[in-house]
């Protein structure tokens, strides 16, 4: 197919008044002569079409037409000619060019209520002398160092010889010398491409490219010539980074953004332009106030190789809304060397959980936190109130076959640790709180020991009786080489003490210091060994650690592992702090040692530590025959 020249002459516009009046009296809606000539040679065939059979000149699909030509120079319609010329309908076909064959050519258009005109100008140059190729030549331009195509401008006439079924080849030339298909570098390709790897400097030349085929009986060809030289300053195709058919999720309501990220090798300033398409519309907002909008593109330089240029744009959000999800953005790259396009699809995140979770979970924390230590610090207050509101949680004891809810022992008289004040308290004291006031029944060893009874069997029977045992003591209860050597045996060895003292019995004041060993032996065997029996430490003073130390270990142990009760502490100022659980020596936080009268309120501190150690019973009345001795 001849080049369509990019040259025209502004005298072929005067070229429709020649037509009108030497062939054609019509009026015919003229358009001109055609701004593109064709070229062509001696001997070659040559092609010349109408553009006319177009939508914008009218309905060609539905409306009727017919096509004529004619030569401007004589006015005279042209017909088939064997060998020499071929109408086909808005092409004209020389078969074998001459130079007679030069000039202007007219096709006119007939419809049922309109004609249409257009003149076209074959061109017929001489070969020049010593060269292969064509005396008019393209130019185009190879890239070195990669893969670049040559393309034959002979497309338009494979195109027609397609349409008309008609086979066709091409056979492309470098210089003189055919190139074969496969080798030297060079791949034909599509009929109308000539492919060159790894393209170099010496690719510079003149390329024939010829088309043969068989049409009207006559076999023609044709040739363009094209003019290619190597650059080294090249752009190749640009390569889309981000995004990379990502799924990407994002929260409804937040703020949003996503660049698209292209690289554009080569050695020169890249042309190519990058954009972000939604649903195959531009989006071309760049203003922050929009909603949705893309930044201004951004380009830099990367000399180091492969060299070329990163472009970037990006695509933001100032809010996502529900419609902006389950969608794909494309980022679009575009240049003369080629198109690219990647995406990503925005889906909906899921509801954040872990912030909630997280504060859930530090209120329990803080709430579990908080409950420990209101529970360890006011503990005493909530299982005496949880008590006296719910006690239907609780299992009555009334019919678990004891007699009392505690047995009281305490350094009787000439025994080791006696003291008055003691005395006192276990006699007049304790029973007027635990049992007149809060309805407690007490077994008292100085008051409610029976005449003549055995020690050992009085000690047995009445701690059997009992469902606790309040075991009261000073600093030098536990302290003589009597105490101490008695106190420190086994429990085998209150098995033995027991037996030999069977039938002791005499008076509290003679035997107190046996009673004394009997009970502590007793209650410690029953707590440490059996467990069956709750002992409860009553500490009538301040136990230095020095005095401590000397302490049986069991009763150490006990007093480490469940702390006492202590009644000294009642009788201090409150600023005097002090703690009697652990072992451990109270330090000062400073204040007198001047003693108070000790408050006998079942509310206050002590007693409700007592009544948080006694059993779970309702108030009773009181024996009066176990407390005769009292009143004596």
């Amino acid at each position: 197919m001849a080049v369509r020249s990019a040259l025209g002459s502004l005298l072929f516009f005067l070229g429709p008044f020649r037509i009108c009046a030497g062939f054609l009296q019509e009026n015919c809606t003229s358009y001109d002569l055609q701004f593109e000539r064709v070229f062509s040679v001696p001997g070659d065939v040559a092609m010349l079409y109408s553009t006319l059979v177009y939508p914008d000149v009218f309905s060609f699909t539905t409306v009727p037409y017919n096509i004529s030509w004619y030569d401007a120079k004589t006015g005279r319609e042209i017909s088939n000619q064997t060998g020499r010329i071929l109408v086909l309908e808005d092409t004209l076909w020389f078969l074998n060019v001459t130079l007679e064959d030069q000039g202007e050519y007219v096709t006119v258009l007939r419809t049922p209520s309109q004609c249409f005109s257009q003149a076209t100008n074959l061109v017929v140059d001489l070969p020049v002398a010593g060269e292969c190729g064509r005396p008019r030549k393209a130019h185009q331009m190879l890239t070195n160092g990669i893969t670049d195509n040559l393309h034959c401008p002979l497309k338009d006439y494979i195109h027609k010889l397609d349409s008309y079924n008609i086979t066709s080849s091409i056979k492309w030339y470098k210089g003189c010398d055919p190139i074969v298909d496969g080798t030297d570098g060079y791949t034909y390709r599509d009929m109308a491409k000539l492919k060159i790897d790894k393209v170099k400097l010496h690719n510079t030349d003149f390329y024939t490219c010829t088309l043969t085929f068989t049409l009207g009986g006559i076999t023609g060809s044709l040739s363009e010539t094209i003019d290619a030289w190597v650059k080294d300053d090249y752009a190749m195709a640009p390569q889309v980074h981000e995004p990379a058919h990502e799924i990407i999720t994002a929260q409804m309501g937040s703020n949003f953004s996503k660049r698209c990220l292209v690289f554009v090798p080569g050695f020169q300033k890249s042309s190519a332009d990058i954009f972000w398409m939604v649903r195959y519309s531009l989006i071309q907002k760049t203003q922050p106030s929009e909603r949705v909008y893309t930044s201004k593109q951004r380009s830099w330089s990367q000399e180091v190789p492969p060299k070329g240029v990163w472009l970037e744009r990006m695509l933001m959000f100032s809010e996502l809304q529900a419609e902006d999800f389950h969608v794909n953005y494309t980022c679009r790259a575009f240049s003369a060397r080629g198109q690219r396009e990647e995406y990503f699809t925005l889906l909906p995140a899921d509801p954040n959980i872990i912030l909630p979770i997280g504060c859930v979970l530090g209120g329990m924390m803080v709430l579990f936190i908080t409950s420990v230590i209101v529970y360890y610090r006011f503990k005493v207050d909530i299982v005496l109130c949880v008590r006296r509101t719910f006690p239907v949680l609780y299992t009555n004891t009334d019919l678990d076959g004891k007699l009392y809810d505690a047995y009281v022992a305490y350094p009787r008289t000439c025994s080791a640790g006696f003291s008055q004040e003691v005395e006192v308290f276990a006699l007049h004291t304790l029973p007027q709180v635990l049992e007149k006031a809060c309805g407690y029944k007490l077994f008292i060893a100085g008051r409610d020991c029976l005449p003549g009874q055995a020690i050992v069997d009085s000690v047995e029977e009445n701690i059997q009786a009992s469902r606790r045992l309040f075991l009261l003591y000073t600093a030098s209860t536990f302290t003589s080489k009597r105490h101490t050597s008695s106190t420190s045996s086994t429990s085998s060895s209150n098995n033995n003490n027991v037996s030999k003292n069977s039938d002791s019995s005499g008076s509290e004041d003679d035997c107190s210091d046996t009673r004394q060993q009997l009970e502590c032996m007793a209650a410690m065997h029953r707590v440490l060994l059996e467990g069956t029996l709750k002992v409860v430490l009553v500490e009538m003073e301040e136990i230095p650690p020095a005095q401590l130390a000397l302490f049986p270990e069991s009763v150490r142990h006990l007093r480490k592992k469940q702390g006492a009760v202590c009644w000294w502490k009642t009788l201090r100022p409150r600023q005097r702090r002090r703690t009697c659980t652990g072992g451990r020596e109270d330090k000062e936080k400073g204040g007198q040692d001047t003693r108070l009268s000790p408050s006998l309120s079942p509310s206050s501190r002590f007693w409700k530590e007592m009544r948080y150690h006694m059993p779970v019973r309702g108030k009773r009345t009181m024996y009066p025959e176990r407390t005769a001795l009292l009143n004596l």
